[in-house]
């Protein structure tokens, strides 16, 4: 994974705050103010996207990244710099293997050269991990704007707050009902695992130190994992070589991930935790037994939540010029 309405874990009394804040997103914010914004993300994407299809799954988890630490507000993109003296969140441990920012970059500069200092970098976050799953294939979903760019970020709070691929079920669940989403949430967003890849060193221990008293994982596949020994992941201090986190079906936004986590070959820890819970394993079983057009439907309604969280609207933060320094830098 280290690779929202407004329902969850929370009290009605934070149900109302929570709802207040999103109120400033809506359906073509920019319609008056950059009427062509949303068009030129789209022609970027579908220009590009195709010709670098794995680009989708890095973009869509850099957008789950940002909206895990102080909400979608694009403090993902910030670059350390001597007069904040603080370690942004792109060098955090979890941050360390994202991937698109020059794509985001790039994007920014078109943008920017229509309408300059209109459309925030956490927006074009939002609008590019959509377009770039839809691009190759897979669902869409409703992305309303009108988010602003946060101006702090700290490698320590992403380091603690995005969910770790050795995380358990009780962490994942603390995570993410901490930013309002809840167990159904958890399951269909781990759903975008059916595409991408991820390292070794994000599941090795798996294989080769799970814990003092036992080497592998007994919660993983003893065929699944002799063959990523073999075949992939030969030592545990291999940190370069890549693997499919949905083996034969990575570049296809489809159900076969949550089959092979019921067949314990989910690659992460933290895919495994969905099947050690009741409610998360009951889930992934209705999943399977719909349409993928369910699937798809549902996934976006959780990606048009996760969207929202925390969001920065109104007079808040700030539209950076560039998206990888505040504008007072």
């Amino acid at each position: 994974m280290r690779q929202f309405s407004c329902i969850g874990f929370v009290i009605l009394g934070f149900l109302g705050l929570v709802c207040s804040v999103h109120a400033d997103l809506r359906m073509g914010f920019y319609g008056q103010s950059c009427p062509k914004a949303e068009k030129i993300v789209l022609d970027y994407v579908k220009e590009h996207i195709p010709n670098a299809p794995s680009l989708a799954a890095a973009l869509i988890r850099m957008h789950f990244h940002d909206c895990f630490v102080r909400g979608c507000d694009g403090s993902v993109l910030l670059n350390f710099t001597s007069s904040s003296g603080n370690q942004t969140e792109k060098v955090a441990i979890p941050n360390l293997t994202l991937r698109g920012f020059d794509f985001i970059d790039r994007v920014k500069s078109l943008v920017e050269a229509e309408c300059p200092g209109i459309v925030s970098c956490a927006d074009i976050i939002a609008l590019v991990a959509r377009d770039s799953i839809v691009a190759t294939g897979g669902p869409t979903w409703s992305v309303p704007t009108g988010r602003r760019d946060g101006l702090i970020s700290n490698s320590s709070e992403a380091l603690a707050q995005i969910p770790a691929p050795t995380s358990n079920f009780s962490t994942l669940q603390t995570l993410f009902g901490n930013k309002g989403l809840d167990l159904k949430d958890l399951v269909l967003l781990s759903g975008a695992h059916t595409i991408g890849v991820s390292h070794c060193s994000s599941f090795s221990n798996r294989l080769y130190n799970f814990s003092q008293s036992v080497i592998q994982d007994p919660a993983l596949d003893s065929e699944y994992a002799a063959n990523l020994k073999a075949n992939k992941c030969r030592s545990i201090s291999d940190n370069t070589t890549i693997v499919e986190m949905d083996p034969g079906s990575f570049r296809t936004f489809d159900l076969s991930y949550y089959t092979l986590v019921l067949k314990r070959r989910g690659l992460f820890q933290s895919d495994s935790a969905l099947t050690t819970s009741s409610t998360t394993r009951a889930f992934i079983t209705q999943i399977l037994q719909g349409s993928l057009a369910n699937f798809y439907s549902e996934f976006a309604q959780s990606m048009e939540k996760m969207g929202r969280v925390d969001v920065k609207t109104g007079s808040t933060g700030e539209i950076r010029r560039q998206c990888a320094v505040v504008n007072s830098s």
